[in-house]
């Protein structure tokens, strides 16, 4: 079976810099979310998105935000998304075929979507002026794009040089988040409410851990090829 992903430095700085954009994010996430403290932030009720909000403390879409390090949070989120470009130009091969095109425009998607959420805050001021149409379209274009970029990846596991339990897990992962989607968006939109940052959570969380198995499980099959020059990329993927 023919791999859809490149060989040689190329793939294996690919799958690094997707494997830190997650870590990158996560990182700014906990450290901006600790120095919330009035009040305190909590991860299964508080937005994700208000974890980047500057300036003075404001209640935006129903919840009273306060991010001292919000700028921080931002920063996160655009070194993420330019990462997963990046890193899917670098790691997969448009010359072999629709699936690698697909891929690799999933992750743009993505990418810029989690790049447009730390660009365009999701604050009072952004909804008087218009701009938090990008901050819209970048949260719901990761959610789906990057959900759906799993599964591709999970399906096309083995050109990749993913074993059969980490494509199994990429699915799933994907399925996961696209089911939550709607959960998610039921939750917004009803008015409802209900611990927001668990279901945005449910969204977003699939896509990271995604993107983590993804670069690692790559970069592991990298440095399998180096040493073993002769080993077929089926013969590890079945492994």
């Amino acid at each position: 079976m023919n791999p859809i992903v490149r060989s040689g430095a190329a793939a294996r700085a690919g799958a690094l810099l997707i494997f830190l954009g997650p870590l990158v994010s996560w990182a700014a996430e906990f450290i901006t979310a600790a120095a919330w403290q009035d009040p305190p932030y909590s991860p299964l009720y508080n937005w994700v998105s208000h974890l980047g909000l500057t300036g003075p403390p404001q209640t935006a879409f129903g919840q009273v935000a306060n991010s001292p390090l919000g700028a921080v949070m931002d920063t996160g989120w655009v070194i993420y998304g330019t990462l997963l470009i990046v890193g899917a130009f670098l790691l997969f091969d448009p010359r072999k075929g629709a699936r690698p095109i697909i891929i690799i425009s999933l992750a743009v998607l993505a990418g810029t979507g989690v790049s447009l959420v730390g660009l365009f805050q999701g604050s009072n001021a952004n909804v008087d002026n218009g701009l938090i149409a990008f901050h819209t379209f970048g949260a719901q274009g990761v959610m789906l794009a990057g959900n759906i970029m799993a599964i591709a990846v999970g399906t096309g596991g083995a050109r990749i040089g993913l074993t059969q339990g980490r494509s199994l897990a990429s699915i799933t992962l994907g399925t996961a988040g696209l089911i939550a989607f709607p959960l998610f968006m039921t939750d917004v939109f009803s008015g409802w409410m209900w611990n927001i940052g668990l279901f945005e959570r449910a969204v977003i969380y699939p896509i990271m851990i995604g993107h983590a198995l993804l670069g690692s499980s790559v970069a592991a099959a990298q440095r399998h090829r180096a040493a073993h020059p002769l080993a077929p990329l089926t013969a590890r993927a079945e492994s």
